[in-house]
């Protein structure tokens, strides 16, 4: 990017400010006449100047031209007007020239917008397009937050900005210029009164604003600085809670607040007093126009119609005047902060574009051996890492790299993908340089995962699939206006100076899959995740999430044969009585009160506290009597958890079985306990009636065992129930889905619509039972993989942190077993998982690895160097050098440092 603001706006947008430029200087035309046009008003037909009599008539719009030898040609006569009429053709050609201006203004303010925002958005991809070609070491220097508010915030101003870079000088120094000699044409002593006030301004405002910049530039930094440590106070979270250091950071976060409070005060108290100065000298001039102009006008040597043509073209000067020397202020500071960016994203080693350029052709197979040549690697710092190391890896051998604290695989690790670049020496892919690679064949060709797994936001379906999106394969099709917006699309992307791919394409390169298309990809899919014991994660997501019925037609078609294969096969067991289904009419024993109340699910406004609270919901219970039932429920009921918790601590376990109350909540029932004993219903405030009731529909009988249910009482919820729904306003049955055992329940989850009722409390192992006969039937029903997708579509939040890091690291796994690459480096993966399940998933990396028709070359950094004996060669490193290569048993009988590792 040109360091010079000017240079790369014109550089990249030259045309267009010619154009406007040239719109610019005729717009000037209707601008002048509108200085004119008031003194023809005043001094023609409202004083009478050239009309001698009452049938007097003058000439308007009469066009003549001055030729040189030729004299005065007159191209149009005009139109013959009376004193009256001229003076409402004047006013409708003030009012025509108003129009024109105002026209000129739109077009030009819209086209400097346009033109600004799309070089803003040229701007931003560039620095994202140059943060995509970093050199790795770079990201250990910055924070992604200042890096973000830099993209995001602080070239923000240069969308305003560059649209008025020529065009705002240009179309205010040519109405500024335009109003000073209209006045200079008017009275030359007025004139020059003007300008000795305009050049004052110029001279005096802009050297105060400096000092506007120095602050400017303060305030920049300082609120940089303060988005990065906010940053970093979100990513480490745990450890300010670990050690007891929020009030440090509360107390850092304070200063740097207080140092911008500073910066903004002087800012604020400098910028008004040049806004004091500048308002105060463009009002001496008027009163210099009044007082010298009115004492001309009495001497005659100024009619009134100039005085007044003077005062209102004046009237229009200070207004561009200011904008200009704003301009300028503005200039200057977006080019500090232009200034900043450039010199922030100036890094030396950046990837050349090419390594990046996209290529949607099969990507061509890294054949030979990989190689380090004499290798050597630093950190940032250029402290060592690894020193000199030389080695090679057959196609298809698996070679276990096993190191001490400080042996550096992890390191070389990281350089085979390219995240180190090496400080001497090479990594070689058959006869060809790793580093000189493109993007398109190491992307693909060398799959990666470490234990630091990063997962972006999006569904788990996409994490998994990020590695095969290296290009738009397949095309979105378009019609109608969605076909004309996508060239829109196309044709804004391409002036702006962005690609043009399309990211609504399907970019997913099911090939490298081994799938022939979306249809079964899930057949490629599902053995990945079973190599990484996956499988079964993801179906419980899927199982405890909702679907939208329209992207899963074949499962909620067949909800109802799930449900009823799913009693049959605990009948079968023996178990029948484990869930209670809901049923119409019925009350259900294991479901809460308000459960049996609402019988369906609903949205926000009936759930929780909500419910009780709900306008509709209370008329239903006053008019079920209820109302006085619940209310006395909920009265026993905190007075029974109150009883049973109050004098214990607040983490004790026993607060995880208690529905009705946290443990917070605890005094302010005893206050309302006392408050409320011995009063009855009606001198209770509502809010204490919602706060009271709304403990009973947390209850259940089999559960809580208060007796506080009777038969009576269970049928008059019923009876509620019914009630509720006969009377629903429309405005909550839209969010509102009654239970049905013939359809499927879009708010609920899926497994509460294959359960269809509630389990049991009297059984505490069924949940596990009922989910190993779910898998079993939906493997038989041929609806696991829709179970799966469904599991799938779960959102991993930011950085994947809805999921466990275990989850994560095989994720990780998985996405590089997919790719089916020709390298496969994995730099202990799976250090968070128990040794046990290290082992096993390791074993089945290994065998699904290699399935027919795949054979990579597997580099594997272990956590656990007795796992090495699955591999066909170990090397062990040690003080960043190489101190053996060969097998597990040569190692293991005569190398020191490798049988260390295995005695720890």
């Amino acid at each position: 990017m040109d360091r010079s603001l000017a240079r790369y706006i014109w550089k990249h947008t030259w045309r267009q400010q010619v154009w406007i430029l040239c719109i610019v200087g005729l717009s000037m035309i209707p601008y002048f006449m509108s200085f004119d046009l008031p003194k023809q008003i005043v001094n023609g037909p409202i004083q009478g100047d050239g009309f001698d009599g009452p049938d007097a008539v003058q000439p308007f719009l009469a066009l003549s031209l001055d030729l040189p030898f030729v004299g005065t040609a007159d191209l149009f006569s005009g139109f013959m007007l009376t004193r009256e009429q001229m003076l409402y053709a004047l006013s409708f050609f003030f009012l025509f020239l108003v129009v024109v201006n105002g026209l000129f203004k739109f077009y030009i303010n819209t086209y400097k917008g346009r033109l600004g925002e799309r070089m803003l958005r040229r701007t931003r991809f560039e620095l994202v397009d140059r943060v995509l070609r970093f050199p790795p070491f770079q990201f250990k220097r910055v924070k992604a937050a200042e890096v973000a508010t830099m993209v995001k915030d602080e070239v923000e101003p240069l969308g305003g900005f560059i649209g008025d870079a020529f065009v705002q000088p240009a179309l205010l120094g040519g109405q500024a210029i335009t109003a000073m000699v209209f006045i200079m044409v008017q009275n030359v002593w007025l004139g020059l009164i003007a300008a000795v006030v305009v050049g004052v301004q110029l001279a005096i405002i802009p050297r105060m604003r400096r000092r506007l910049l120095v602050l400017g530039r303060e305030r920049q930094l300082t609120a940089r600085q303060l988005s990065g440590r906010v940053g970093e106070i979100v990513d480490g979270i745990g450890a300010i809670h670990i050690n007891d250091t929020s009030n440090y950071e509360r107390a850092d976060i304070a200063a740097r607040l207080g140092r911008i409070f500073q910066i903004r005060y002087d800012l604020y108290q400098w910028k008004f007093m040049v806004k004091f100065i500048n308002n105060f000298l463009a009002q001496v001039t008027p009163f210099l126009f009044y007082m010298i102009g009115g004492y001309l006008a009495l001497r005659g040597r100024l009619d009134v119609g100039q005085l007044v043509a003077v005062i209102a073209a004046y009237k229009d000067l200070p207004g561009p005047l200011k904008e200009l020397i704003d301009w300028d202020q503005i200039r200057q500071d977006v080019q500090i902060k232009y200034s900043q960016v450039v010199e922030q994203f100036s890094i030396d080693r950046v990837l050349d574009p090419k390594l990046q350029a996209i290529d949607d052709k099969p990507s061509v197979r890294l054949e030979g051996p990989l190689s380090a040549v004499n290798l050597s690697l630093a950190d940032d710092t250029g402290a060592a890492l690894v020193q000199h190391v030389s080695f090679s890896v057959e196609p298809g051998e698996a070679v276990a790299l096993v190191s001490t604290s400080t042996g550096g695989a992890e390191a070389l690790a990281e350089a085979v993908a390219r995240l180190n670049w090496p400080e001497s020496g090479k990594l070689m892919a058959g006869d060809r340089d790793l580093l000189e690679l493109p993007e398109s064949v190491v992307g693909r060709r060398i799959s990666y995962a470490s234990s630091d797994a990063h997962l972006f936001s999006g569904t788990i379906r996409d994490n998994l699939l990020y590695g095969l999106k290296h290009a738009p394969l397949r095309v979105a099709q378009y019609d109608g206006d969605l076909a004309r917006k996508r060239s829109w699309e196309v044709s804004e992307a391409r002036k702006a100076g962005n690609p043009e791919y399309d990211i609504n394409s399907d970019w997913i390169d099911y090939e490298s899959a081994g799938a022939k298309g979306p249809d079964d990809l899930y057949s490629a899919i599902r053995p990945i995740l079973d190599s990484v014991i996956l499988t079964r994660d993801i179906l419980e997501l899927g199982l405890r999430s909702s679907l939208v019925p329209a992207e899963h037609p074949e499962l909620v078609s067949r909800i109802v044969e799930v449900r009823e294969g799913l009693r049959e096969r605990l009948e079968a067991d023996g178990m029948s009585d484990v869930i209670v289904p809901f049923e119409p009419g019925s009350y259900n024993s294991e479901a809460t009160v308000g459960e049996n109340l609402l019988f369906g699910t609903t949205g926000a406004e009936l759930s929780g506290p909500a419910l009780a609270a709900n306008p509709y919901f209370q008329q239903v219970l006053e008019a079920s009597g209820l109302d006085r039932d619940l209310y006395g429920m909920g009265l026993e009921i905190a007075a029974h958890a109150i009883e049973l918790f109050a004098d214990l601590p607040p983490d004790h376990p026993f607060f995880q079985q208690l529905d009705f109350m946290t443990a917070d909540q605890i005094p302010l029932y005893q206050s309302l306990l006392q408050k409320l004993k011995g009063k009855p219903y009606e001198q209770a405030t509502p809010e204490e009636r919602v706060q009271i009731i709304s403990l009973s529909f947390a209850y259940v009988e089999p559960k809580h065992r208060f007796g506080l249910l009777t038969d009576a009482l269970k049928a008059r919820i019923v009876e509620a129930r019914t009630r509720f729904y006969e009377g629903l306003p429309d405005a909550l049955r839209a969010s509102f889905e009654p239970y049905d055992p013939e359809r499927y329940m879009a708010a609920a989850t899926v497994i509460d619509n294959m359960l269809f009722g509630r389990i049991a409390h009297n059984h505490p192992d069924a949940p596990e039972h009922i989910r190993t006969v779910v898998r079993d039937l939906l493997e038989d029903l041929d609806l696991f993989d829709d179970v799966l997708s469904v599991g799938l579509g779960f959102d991993v939040g930011v950085a994947g942190k809805r999921l466990t890091r275990q989850q994560r690291q095989k994720l990780d796994i998985a996405r590089a077993l997919l790719k089916r690459a020709d390298f496969l480096v994995l730099n202990r993966p799976l250090s968070a998982l128990e040794q046990r399940v290290q082992d096993q998933i390791l074993r089945n990396v290994l065998e699904e690895a290699r399935r027919e028709p795949y054979d990579p070359a597997i580099l594997w950094v272990l956590s656990n160097p007795a796992l090495s004996n699955y591999f066909d060669r170990v090397l062990v490193f040690d003080e960043g050098t190489l101190h053996g290569d060969g097998t597990h048993e040569t190692l293991a009988a005569g190398n020191g440092i490798f049988t260390a590792l295995l005695s720890q």
